[in-house]
């Protein structure tokens, strides 16, 4: 019985984040993976994707740029740990489950991984590709 006000706040919340969504008119909740909560919590720390000039800009404020970590001969990148790790946090989410459910995101996993890359850069490029503009990623921002 002590879950039940848990539960019914729970569902208040999504019914809000549903009309919110409904409210800004995006398409966000049309990509693959993507459902009202996810959806909201992006919406709400994007805002306005106008904001960011490039998809470089925006990839490293969302953290999901890679930092060059080479040294000397060695070439090599690594994780960002900067950015809103929040909005990287729910990028991550939307990446594996699009890796894990099929589609465009897994197939664009299996080619990078069969080129050479390593999970860890498929999943981050995954996470940059998901709001770039353009024929290559659907922009629904």
């Amino acid at each position: 019985m002590a879950e039940l006000p848990r539960v019914d706040r729970q569902v208040k919340n999504e019914a809000q984040m549903r009309d919110a969504l409904a409210a800004s008119r995006t398409t966000l909740t049309t990509l693959p993976g993507l459902g009202t909560v996810l959806a909201a919590k992006i919406l709400r720390h994007i805002g306005d994707v106008s904001r960011s000039p490039t998809e470089h800009h925006f990839a490293s404020c969302t953290g999901s740029a890679p930092l060059d970590a080479s040294s000397g001969k060695m070439s090599a990148t690594g994780l960002n740990t900067g950015g809103n790790r929040a909005l990287n946090s729910a990028l991550h989410i939307l990446a594996v489950c699009q890796i894990r459910d099929g589609g465009r995101g897994q197939e664009y996993y299996r080619r990078k991984i069969t080129e050479g890359k390593t999970p860890a850069a498929v999943r981050r490029a995954l996470k940059r590709r998901q709001f770039i503009p353009g024929p290559e990623a659907g922009s629904p921002l």
